[in-house]
C-alpha cells in the first residue's frame, strides 16, 4: 500500500495588487495555519518520502512551514504543478518512482479539489464517511487530504484510491476561530 497527502497551499496574501499571481506569498493566517498543519501531520505520523510541490512562492512557504523534517524527504518544485488541472496532476503523481511510499503534492484549487475527488471515485461520499463529503463539499486553503493507493503510482487513475482523512485547518485546536 501507499499513501498519498493532498495539501492545498496555505492562505495567500493579496496585499500587493502589482504583484505577480506566482509571487504571492503566504499571510499571516496563512503561515499559522501551515504550522498548525505541520504538528497535525506529525501526530498523525504522516511524513513523506516524496514531496512534489508547485514553483510558486505561496506553496513554497507553505512547505517550507512543513520542516524540519525527522527524515528529509527528496522535494521537488515542479513549474507543471503551478495552478496544474487535476488530469495533469496526475501524470506527475503517475510518474513516481515505485520505490516511494508516501508522496505528497503540494498545489493549487480548483485543480487539486478536482484530482483528489477523481481519485476517490463516484462511492466516494459514501466510502469515505464525513471526510469524503467534507471534500466533495470544496477544498480551503491549508486542507489535507490523506489516500491509500493499492497498486502502483503509474496505475493510479480515476476511482484508484482511498480517501482516508480530510483535515482542514479549521479542524486544529489551535486553528479554532
Amino acid at each position: 500500500m501507499r499513501q498519498l497527502l493532498l495539501l492545498r497551499h496555505a492562505k495567500s496574501s493579496w496585499d500587493d495588487p502589482h504583484l505577480p499571481d506566482h509571487a504571492r506569498p503566504l499571510n499571516a493566517r496563512g503561515r499559522q495555519a501551515a504550522v498548525a498543519m505541520r504538528r497535525a501531520m506529525r501526530d498523525l505520523a504522516l511524513a513523506p518520502d516524496i514531496v512534489l510541490v508547485s514553483s510558486a512562492r505561496r506553496t513554497l512557504q507553505t512547505l517550507e512551514a512543513l520542516g524540519p523534517w525527522d527524515e528529509m524527504p527528496l522535494i521537488e518544485p515542479m513549474d507543471a504543478l503551478y495552478l496544474a488541472a487535476a488530469p495533469q496532476m496526475l501524470q506527475v503523481l503517475r510518474g513516481v518512482a515505485e520505490t516511494a511510499r508516501s508522496v505528497l503534492l503540494i498545489g493549487h484549487n480548483p485543480g487539486l479539489h478536482d484530482l483528489a475527488v477523481m481519485l476517490a471515485g463516484t462511492g466516494a461520499p459514501a466510502a469515505g464517511g464525513g471526510a469524503a463529503q467534507r471534500l466533495a463539499q470544496g477544498y480551503p486553503t491549508g486542507a489535507l487530504a490523506e489516500f491509500t493507493v493499492p497498486g502502483p503510482w503509474w496505475q493510479l487513475d480515476t476511482g484508484g484510491a482511498r480517501l482516508h482523512r480530510f483535515l482542514a485547518p479549521r479542524d486544529l485546536p489551535e486553528m479554532a476561530v
